[in-house]
């Protein structure tokens, strides 16, 4: 069974972790505390699951969920994660984050930050225009009229292989957006973020191709 290890316990890291094991995966996920806090998540979640520190999570993982912001100095467990694909599911929100000069100025991207912060790790963008209990609800099967897309960038083809096929077992059509550069496309009020409730893999297409570059929100 492929084990995810997932860093960030909130909404959107339990929200990935209950797809998961729904879809047959196994979880070690971690949050900034003590794995014991996560007790009520782990029953919830039965026995397909575990708790764990952030750097056991990602050591144990085949490949790994990053659900946290990020930080200008890296706290992410970068030697457990050498190697692997690392799923990155932040947005930059000045009003959470504050501001990040070389984001603000678009000469980089949050995600193209991470890989940096990251550089043995194959860092792909992903589930970042999506509300994280749709990952639940609005699911459908493969072929399914209303069947909604995802979008991913990545600078590594393997890991953007890995990201569609896990959004279709999630329930999910995924348009390429890559590389890493492309990332602000979806990024937030632009249209892909707008209409992450409603479109369809052509009208992603679509949403991605009219995002313009302005201040982040």
């Amino acid at each position: 069974m492929t084990t995810i290890g997932i860093i960030g316990a909130g909404e959107v890291g339990s929200q990935i972790a209950r797809a998961a094991i729904a879809a047959g995966y196994s979880v070690v996920i971690a949050n900034s505390r003590r794995p014991e806090t996560l007790a009520g998540l782990v029953t919830e979640l039965g026995p397909s699951a575990r708790a764990a520190y952030a750097r056991e999570a990602a050591a144990a993982g085949d490949f790994a969920v990053v659900a946290v912001p990020l930080k200008v100095v890296n706290d992410m467990p970068a030697e457990e994660l050498a190697g692997k694909i690392v799923l990155d599911t932040n947005n930059y929100m000045v009003w959470r984050d504050g501001h990040i000069p070389v984001l603000d100025s678009g000469e980089k991207t949050v995600h193209e930050l991470r890989q940096e912060q990251l550089p043995t790790s194959k860092v792909a963008k992903a589930f970042t225009h999506i509300q994280a209990p749709r990952l639940l609800t609005s699911a459908r099967p493969a072929g399914a009229s209303d069947r909604l897309a995802l979008s991913v960038s990545s600078n590594f083809p393997e890991a953007v292989a890995l990201v569609t096929r896990l959004y279709d077992q999630f329930g999910f059509d995924t348009v390429d957006n890559s590389p890493l550069s492309e990332s602000w496309r979806t990024g937030p009020g632009q249209p892909a973020w707008i209409r992450h409730a409603h479109q369809n893999r052509e009208e992603l297409a679509l949403n991605l191709r009219r995002a313009r570059r302005h201040a982040p929100a």
